[in-house]
């Protein structure tokens, strides 16, 4: 046997080597206990409550429609999504706030077609971007706006509505939820395309609107189901149309009927901070699906005579930027800008 065939002996393990080995070994251990960042905290949610923003007062439709989906979540979850309270300009107050909170899961808002669409087309120095600042999780629902009368007005249907602000310009107002909100926008389109002149009054939320012509302060709303129908059936109201391109209320035309390509439609979504991780996002969309196909949820959703609807993330994302398109050119047309 020539040198190059002479075997060799395995490196003996010195002490060093050993206590090296170990030391690896135990970190190695160690490291695997912990949690791995982001997607260790993403899988554990949630460990605790959850807010929801309501960017509108009690007692109209964000909040009716918000709490039952606050509710079902709650149950699936088995942690409390509590409802946070935050009105103000057309929603734009309570949007900001969410826009603005940590992304970790524990901050949602309940976002509408006003703070979402209508306000990013017609205030370039909003300070928040929804596709920018929020990240869109689902759709719950959407809903066309009622066109509501005070009794004492003497009219049933639109074409008298019409005819009555014709002789009376400027005397006829309607109130709405706030400027640029989706009831304005309503008002203001009927205005333009009906060649009418009635007075917007706005109101910090739904239910104030409402108040407001129930006490004959107002002449008019844009309201939605669960703020109307319950005094139209009581008398107090009278409806006279609806705001999309179909008829959505039985016996009750849609403006769009008479005056063509009328349509103001609201809808409601669950979004996030932006940056907010992927795993909470996903859940919480597969969770949404889930409270509104609830047959108990989805009739209760009807019974405010909203259609419910979800979508994915992506999807959702597309449709906001689909709106907040489709709004600008509405409003370019109305000559509506921020106040």
């Amino acid at each position: 046997m020539d040198r190059f065939d002479t075997p060799t002996r395995p490196a003996a393990h010195t002490p060093a080597t050993s206590t090296l080995a170990l030391t690896l070994a135990l970190a190695a251990s160690a490291a695997a206990m912990l949690p791995v960042g982001a997607a260790a905290q993403a899988q554990a949610w949630p460990v605790k409550p959850v807010r929801v923003i309501f960017p509108y007062p009690p007692g109209g439709g964000t909040d009716a429609v918000g709490r039952i989906a606050t509710n079902a979540l709650t149950e699936q979850l088995g942690q409390t999504f509590i409802v946070d309270t935050r009105p103000g300009a057309s929603g734009q107050i309570g949007t900001e706030v969410a826009s603005k909170s940590p992304a970790d899961g524990y901050t949602l808002v309940l976002g509408n077609v006003a703070p979402l669409a209508i306000l990013p087309a017609s205030n370039p120095k909003l300070p928040y971007d929804p596709l920018r600042d929020l990240a869109p999780i689902s759709l719950i629902a959407t809903s066309d706006y009622i066109l509501t009368v005070h009794p004492s007005l003497p009219v049933k249907n639109l074409s008298d509505l019409l005819a009555l602000a014709k002789k009376r310009p400027g005397e006829l107002s309607f109130a709405s939820s706030g400027a640029l909100g989706g009831p304005h926008l309503a008002g203001e389109l009927l205005n333009l395309l009906g060649g009418v002149n009635m007075l917007h009054v706005p109101y910090k939320g739904n239910g104030p609107a409402v108040v407001a012509v129930l006490s004959g302060e107002a002449t008019m709303l844009y309201g939605t189901g669960p703020a109307v129908v319950p005094f139209a059936q009581q008398g107090r109201m009278r409806i006279i149309a609806t705001t999309g391109l179909t008829r959505t209320i039985k016996d009750v035309p849609a403006i769009a009927e008479q005056i063509k390509d009328f349509q103001v439609t609201q809808w409601y979504g669950l979004l996030a901070p932006a940056g907010t991780p992927r795993e909470i996002i996903d859940r919480l969309a597969k969770e949404t699906a889930r409270a509104v196909a609830d047959p108990k949820n989805a009739a209760a959703l009807v019974k405010l005579g909203a259609d419910p609807m979800t979508n994915s993330p992506a999807d959702f994302r597309r449709f906001i930027e689909g709106e907040i398109a489709r709004y600008t050119k509405v409003v370019k047309a109305a000559k509506l800008t921020a106040q």
